[in-house]
């Protein structure tokens, strides 16, 4: 079947969890359908990342979208009932390009990733379309309400009101809806939400497998390091978090690592707390650490890094807000924080207690590989589409 993929960036590489979502997916669909790939971006692409992606589609078309446009787009869009994020990744010039791809293309189906990308198809009536909320953005800008600065505060609120109707306004415009997680779902601001289907995330098990380098790192927590949810974990886990442990562990060492750091993140380094910024290959992070900690508190979706760090087999301690989505078994396949002493605490006890750790994480490892797999996270999606093959 021809389906047409819309993205609004390039998924590739693979350092935000909307990339890695839509590459794995884009790498499954195209074992079963011809898929015509058409991805909004925003920089430069190199060749390399492009030369991947096209191993998975039977068409791949780039549009790269103005910065000065998305600024101007946002200004005027103040005065409109459009999300914000959706009048940055609109322009019309791209809204022509994606046109005549499908004009071209033909597909029988049309496949949306992120809210963001929906004003390109949504008043198409003649081809069925999915959206894939992948999470619920409007949950995760009431959380920010709780914990971004006072003058952010009317934006939000804002876009708040904008997120709730939108989401609603593309449940009843599209003919199927996914999302990442239960969590997720019960968390969209419409009714129907029981009516949307859950697609999870997987996790790629041959690329991610146990390793015998030596444990180097104490503690470590990976993500973009830009996202605001991670810049905020990054800095409850060292501001407090990483003092209580070091009380009893004095040399304990954390290893932040991923692309993009804010400038809190960087300054966060210190002789034994290390910001790596961009790797190359992500595992070898996960392959040095005796631990993984996601002290996550806001945000929404399925957290892909624990994922990753289960299926290494590494211990993991996080949030409920987390293990919500996940639904790993706590104390059994993952330990469960929620204060900055019982972070403390399950830190220490893991360092200090490695018989348990590996107990832990061989339980976490054996979780994910069951339940994880990225054919089986996908199969849902690929479930949907069969009605129209």
């Amino acid at each position: 079947m021809r389906l047409f993929f819309l993205l609004s960036r390039f998924p590739y590489p693979l350092e935000k969890g909307d990339k890695l979502r839509a590459f794995h997916q884009l790498r499954i669909l195209s074992k079963h359908h011809e898929v015509f790939l058409c991805a909004l971006h925003e920089d430069e692409l190199e060749q390399s990342w492009i030369d991947e992606v096209k191993k998975y589609c039977t068409e791949l078309e780039t549009i790269r979208i103005s910065k000065f446009n998305q600024i101007v787009n946002l200004g005027f869009s103040v005065f409109g009932l459009e999300p914000l994020q959706v009048a940055y990744f609109y322009q019309s010039s791209a809204q022509n390009r994606v046109n005549e791809c499908i004009a071209r293309w033909k597909p029988k189906v049309i496949y949306c990733q992120l809210l963001r990308t929906a004003k390109y198809v949504k008043t198409i009536g003649s081809i069925p379309k999915i959206i894939d909320f992948q999470d619920a953005f409007s949950k995760g800008i009431e959380r920010r309400l709780e914990t971004d600065p006072w003058y952010w505060k009317p934006i939000l609120n804002s876009e708040l009101k904008r997120l709730n109707r939108f989401e609603q306004q593309l449940f009843n415009q599209f003919d199927h809806c996914t999302i990442i997680s239960e969590q997720d779902r019960a968390q969209l601001p419409f009714d129907q939400r029981n009516d949307v289907t859950i697609v999870r995330n997987g996790v790629e098990l041959d690329d991610f497998k146990p390793s015998s380098e030596a444990k180097t790192v104490d503690v470590l927590f990976a993500g973009n390091m830009g996202y605001p949810p991670n810049v905020e974990a990054a800095v409850f886990l060292e501001k407090e978090v990483m003092p209580l442990v070091r009380l009893q562990i004095p040399s304990a060492k954390l290893m932040l690592a991923g692309a993009r750091p804010d400038q809190k993140v960087k300054d966060l380094k210190t002789e034994l707390t290390e910001v790596t910024g961009w790797v190359d290959d992500i595992r070898n992070c996960y392959a040095k650490a005796k631990v993984f900690v996601a002290p996550m508190m806001i945000g929404t979706g399925l957290q892909n890094k624990l994922l990753e760090a289960m299926a290494m087999r590494v211990p993991c301690v996080t949030s409920t807000l987390a293990n919500n989505a996940l639904k790993a078994t706590p104390e059994t396949e993952i330990l469960i924080g929620g204060s900055v002493q019982e972070y403390a605490q399950h830190i220490i006890y893991l360092l200090q207690n490695p018989a348990k750790a590996e107990e832990l994480a061989k339980a976490g490892h054996e979780m994910v590989t069951e339940h994880f797999s990225w054919e089986g996270a996908t199969k849902p999606l690929l479930d949907i589409l069969k009605k129209y093959d």
